[in-house]
């Protein structure tokens, strides 16, 4: 699969069923720079939670996990204000 970009959606590899639903109000936030998707790792513990979770930060953003339950997909986050992308991405997926 060749890379390209598609606004702020850098794509090198497959998504997940369900990747698109989560990640649009996500691209829609002014302080993201880029999402770029990740690797793809299969779920062993069965049926897990689905959505998308923040896992840490980075040098240059985030990386969060995008779960469907039986798969699990990295998604990482470049953000210029880590602080503000953290408390936008908590406003949009509450527990």
């Amino acid at each position: 699969m060749s890379k390209y970009r598609k606004g702020k959606l850098k794509l090198e590899h497959h998504t997940l069923e369900g990747f698109d639903k989560y990640i649009k109000p996500i691209l829609e936030l002014d302080v993201v720079d880029a999402v770029i998707p990740g690797r793809i790792f299969r779920n062993n513990k069965g049926r897990g939670s689905k959505g998308l979770f923040l896992q840490y930060e980075t040098p240059s953003g985030f990386k969060l996990l995008y779960k469907n339950g039986t798969s699990v997909q990295e998604v990482f986050i470049v953000c210029p204000d880590k602080a503000k992308f953290k408390e936008e991405f908590e406003n949009i997926y509450k527990d």
